[in-house]
């Protein structure tokens, strides 16, 4: 049966995009599922067109730049306050102009954040930037999906000042291309080589391990069999995944010296390389360089087991902790026929009569619901400081999984943080410009969803940003 075309509208904003804003609802009431077919046939659908983000290699580059004046600076204050104290035992009295005593630490001024920061947290505003900006936000929420499917953390090593433009460089150039694609340029990416240390994987036979005896590293291949293509025990063994670690041997990145124009890029190193033919999953690759795991991702992309495991994920994420069997069919289907196409992918599951069903249980991850409620209010805060702390606090840092799975898609996992989620609704509330009036701002943004307990609480609200506390905190606003 055909849901009411406002509900539908609703529902379609909630589910697919990231809520609605003043007027989407209504925009959309005469076909919801054209306006989602629409945003993913856009041009540069997912893309942020900011040429004061760095590339990936240009942020690596500065932050070691940063590392290395910090570094001559340390050194120079340590020889300083070596001197001063030498002279101080000697008895001789400072020279001019130079100081008696190192200044105390507390009344030295506090720093700001260095280089590596600095650029984290521009491309987390420019993230935030383009969510709340979004008509429906469903190619972003297709970026978020993927970018947690194949997630670095922000928490390791040299990570931090890249992992945004790894994100733009590997997820957004491809969100709405074929999965291969993706699959390649995010596992051959400075930020993924680093984060699962293949940078430093070194074959025991190659020209560098015989030399230095260090070893093979497995964590970018067993990742990729387990969390990226095939899934978790599946039709992989453990001799593949060693022989898949042979084969990435050599991927690496150019070493971050400040006279080289390419440190920080993708770079295949011979020396490192575990020469000679190398069998996975059935299939023998024969010696070729970096083209030997060029393959062998190609490979694994269009397996019909990395079909099922990306249709499983994809339908849990959007739809329900445990999708409904014929969705998942269709899609992985989808991904089969079309070669990874994720746009038809996309496509597939919006068209879906599975994926409409108006049973709302998916709890939103927080960063969905604090976006949700920027979108609510129209209004993007000047400082992105209080929402990366409320993401903190409510377990989903940005761009700082705790493991290489990612942030849960399941809803309970997010349960025991609807206490903090209280805190942060009255929190946003405060923050909310004085225009944003509660009763209209349900009518906009839940509509035809919110339940007459729902709106009897915001109507008896006792202040303003209690009635927006008690919208946010709203189930229905919570669900997808």
């Amino acid at each position: 049966m055909a849901l009411d075309a406002k509900l539908e509208a609703a529902l379609c904003l909630h589910r697919f995009g990231l809520g609605p804003r003043a007027g989407s609802i209504a925009a959309i009431a005469t076909d919801p599922r054209g306006a989602l077919i629409a945003e993913i046939q856009a041009a540069d659908g997912g893309r942020i067109n900011n040429p004061a983000l760095l590339t990936s290699a240009e942020g690596a580059r500065a932050a070691f730049r940063f590392r290395q004046e910090q570094r001559a600076r340390r050194l120079v204050e340590r020889a300083a306050r070596e001197d001063s104290a030498e002279k101080r035992r000697d008895g001789a009295a400072p020279r001019a102009g130079e100081p008696a005593a190192a200044t105390p630490a507390s009344a030295a001024p506090k720093p700001g954040p260095g280089v590596p920061q600095q650029l984290y947290l521009e491309e987390a505003s420019a993230r935030i930037r383009a969510a709340v900006a979004a008509k429906i936000g469903f190619v972003e929420r297709l970026v978020w999906f993927w970018s947690n499917h194949f997630c670095v953390s922000a928490d390791k090593g040299n990570v931090r000042p890249i992992c945004g433009a790894y994100e733009r460089e590997a997820i957004r150039a491809h969100v709405l291309g074929r999965f291969g694609d993706m699959l390649l340029a995010a596992e051959s990416h400075p930020a993924m080589l680093i984060y699962l240390d293949n940078a430093r994987s070194i074959g025991p036979g190659s020209i560098a391990g015989m030399r230095q005896k260090r070893g093979l590293n497995e964590n970018l291949a067993r990742e990729i069999l387990e969390l990226h293509t095939l899934g978790v025990r599946t039709v992989y063994t453990q001799q593949d995944v060693t022989s898949f670690a042979n084969v990435i041997t050599g991927w690496t990145v150019v070493p971050p010296r400040q006279d080289s124009a390419r440190a920080g890029e993708f770079q295949f190193n011979p020396r490192m390389h575990e020469p000679g033919t190398h069998s996975v999953i059935g299939k023998s690759y024969p010696e070729g360089g970096a083209e030997q795991g060029r393959a062998v991702l190609a490979a694994l992309a269009r397996h019909p087991a990395t079909a099922k495991h990306v249709a499983t994920k994809l339908a849990r994420h959007f739809i329900a902790d445990d999708p409904p069997e014929a969705l998942v069919q269709r899609l992985a289907r989808r991904f089969r026929d079309t070669d990874g196409n994720l746009r038809e992918l996309a496509k597939a599951l919006v068209t879906a009569p599975e994926a409409w069903d108006t049973t709302r249980v998916k709890l939103k991850r927080p960063s969905e619901w604090i976006i949700g409620a920027l979108r609510a209010a129209d209004t993007t805060p000047p400082e992105i400081g209080p929402i990366m702390q409320a993401q903190n606090l409510l377990g989903e840092p940005l761009w700082r999984p705790s493991a290489p799975k990612g942030f849960a898609d399941e809803s309970s996992p997010w349960l025991d943080g609807l206490s903090q989620r209280l805190d942060i609704a009255n929190q946003l509330a405060r923050r909310m410009p004085v225009e944003a009036e509660p009763r209209q701002m349900l009518e906009e943004t839940l509509g035809p969803l919110a339940s007459s307990e729902t709106r009897q609480a915001v109507a008896r609200a006792e202040s303003r940003p209690q009635a927006l506390a008690l919208l946010f905190m709203a189930p229905e606003f919570q669900r997808r």
